[in-house]
C-alpha cells in the first residue's frame, strides 16, 4: 500500500466502489476480536464473470486515485477475487462460490459493520 489510510476509512471507499458498481449483497466484518491474524474482511458478489472483472478493476481504480493500491492480488478467476489492502482483505465471489465457501459462516462470530462505514 502506497498511502496509510484507516481501515474503516478504507473499507468505505471499497464499499462504496462496490456499491457503485452494482455488487450485491455487500458485508464488511470486523475480525479482530475473533482472530489473530486477520482484521477486516469485506465480502461481495459479483453476477458473473466480467462483473467480477469490473467490480475488482473499479475497486482498484478508485484507490489508486486515491494514492492507495493493493498489498496483492489473487486472481483473474471465474469464481474468485482477492484483494489485499493491508488489513483489510476484499473478496469478491460469484453466487457460487460465495455460498460454497461460506465466509458469513466461518466468521460468524465477527462483528458486521454496519453499512455505509
Amino acid at each position: 500500500m502506497v498511502k496509510t489510510i484507516d481501515a474503516v476509512d478504507l473499507i468505505g471507499k471499497i464499499v462504496k466502489a462496490l456499491e457503485d458498481k452494482k455488487a450485491e449483497n455487500v458485508v464488511a466484518l470486523d475480525l479482530r476480536q475473533v482472530s489473530d491474524s486477520l482484521d477486516y474482511f469485506v465480502i461481495a458478489t459479483g453476477t458473473s464473470q466480467p462483473h467480477l472483472q469490473a467490480l475488482q478493476d473499479y475497486v482498484q481504480e478508485q484507490l489508486r486515485d486515491e494514492g492507495v493500491r493493493p498489498d496483492a492480488v489473487e486472481g483473474p478467476s471465474s469464481r474468485w477475487w482477492l484483494l489485499s489492502y493491508g488489513p483489510v482483505l476484499v473478496h469478491i465471489m460469484s453466487p457460487e462460490a460465495r455460498e460454497y465457501y461460506d465466509l458469513e459462516g466461518f466468521w460468524a462470530d465477527a462483528a458486521r459493520l454496519p453499512l455505509p462505514v
